[in-house]
């Protein structure tokens, strides 16, 4: 493992896996835009992509049973690597229960190019979807992806089709970039789908 590279890294009760920078959106809320880390990580900028082997090798150096999840969440999209992502769920389904939570922009289908939810089932416990607005085009502006408008439409599709394949499903907004309507009308679609939805504090 080259030195400096933070892949893994403690969120209160959870540990964090940070296996990609790479990211479709430009969110202009984005945590990565106030600094190198976050919550007290190293730095989450990483150097290169690590080999699934080295993912391995971090979180086996995690004491799993003292935390409550294992999430997929660092300064990327995790899907952006999801034939690697599920290679290393599948090694720590091996030798841990600990719940496993995958957090996205959901736009996992249109970044690999095919239906995504049915290859969590099985080994994501949790989905957490970013939602953040209620419009196609609230959403653009706000998250800027580089799909365009079908973005919008494309993140319902993929929380509708993990409803049936993974045990638990959220999707969140973010308080500072929602009005109370608006996380109203959010509530609504997530609950359209099948999905909780959450508001998270924005921790920037």
């Amino acid at each position: 493992m080259q030195k400096g590279m933070t892949v893994t890294y403690q969120v209160k009760n959870g540990v964090y896996v940070n296996m990609t920078n790479r990211c479709p959106c430009a969110c202009t809320f984005c945590l990565r835009q106030n600094g190198d880390g976050v919550y007290g990580s190293g730095p989450l900028w990483l150097q290169r992509e690590p080999t699934v082997e080295e993912v391995r090798e971090s979180i086996d150096g995690w004491d799993l049973s003292r935390y409550g999840e294992l999430v997929f969440c660092g300064y990327g999209e995790p899907t952006e690597r999801l034939d690697d992502l599920l290679a290393v769920a599948k090694h720590v389904k091996s030798r841990s229960s600990i719940p496993i939570r995958l957090n996205t922009n959901g736009l996992s289908d249109l970044i690999n190019g095919r239906e995504t939810a049915p290859e969590l089932a099985g080994l994501i416990d949790t989905v957490s979807v970013s939602l953040n607005a209620t419009t196609p085009e609230d959403y653009l502006r706000l998250c800027r992806p580089r799909f365009g408008i079908a973005s919008f439409d494309a993140i319902l599709a993929f929380t509708r089709s993990c409803v049936p394949c993974v045990p638990h499903v959220v999707m969140t907004v973010v308080d500072v970039v929602t009005s109370p309507l608006e996380q109203a009308r959010s509530r609504a679609i997530a609950e359209s789908l099948g999905a909780e939805l959450r508001i998270r504090p924005y921790e920037g």
